[in-house]
């Protein structure tokens, strides 16, 4: 198989740096949901950063495969102060949007450079911010709904301490 396009290679790259920026960013929300008394969503976010890690790695793989060499892009201090519980989440739904316009930007620049391995690879990404942005979304309704119950909230805490771990970090 060739190499990627110099151009597609570079944005391939950039991805890379936004998946980790994200697990950089999930990880410093998990230790604030920490602080915060929030065990639930702290472990919830941690997980979250895992499988940011596994994305990234992902990517970097199929890089290699295609021959092509990694460079990576230095990483943005994630912001760490949220008000509430809510606002993290809130912040995870619209970060979550911004990750499948990058995906969706790398997968136009695969069908215009017509590189329809890197398309077919790519689906996989795109299918998952359909779930990652379902998920995120329906935390936030559920803590919309809540509001300041603070009885609720332990509740929603619970539920989001029973997201599993089970198999890769690329694999959910």
């Amino acid at each position: 198989m060739s190499k990627l396009a110099k151009n597609l290679a570079e944005a391939f790259n950039e991805q890379v740096q936004t998946e980790i920026s994200s697990a950089y960013l999930y990880l410093a929300m998990s230790a604030l949901c920490e602080s915060m008394s929030f065990k639930g969503a702290a472990s919830w976010l941690r997980h979250q950063w895992s499988e940011e890690l596994g994305h990234a790695l992902r990517l970097v793989d199929y890089m290699h495969d295609r021959g092509n060499r990694l460079v990576l892009h230095a990483i943005p201090e994630p912001r760490v102060e949220h008000g509430s519980l809510l606002d993290v989440f809130t912040s995870v739904l619209e970060h979550e949007k911004q990750v499948s316009e990058s995906i969706n930007q790398l997968y136009g620049l695969a069908a215009k450079e017509s590189d329809f391995a890197a398309q077919a690879f790519l689906q996989w990404y795109v299918s998952e911010q359909v779930e990652e942005e379902s998920t995120a979304n329906d935390i936030v309704e559920m803590l919309r709904l809540a509001g300041d119950e603070s009885s609720v909230l332990l509740m929603v805490d619970r539920q989001l301490a029973e997201r599993s771990s089970g198999g890769d970090a690329d694999d959910s």
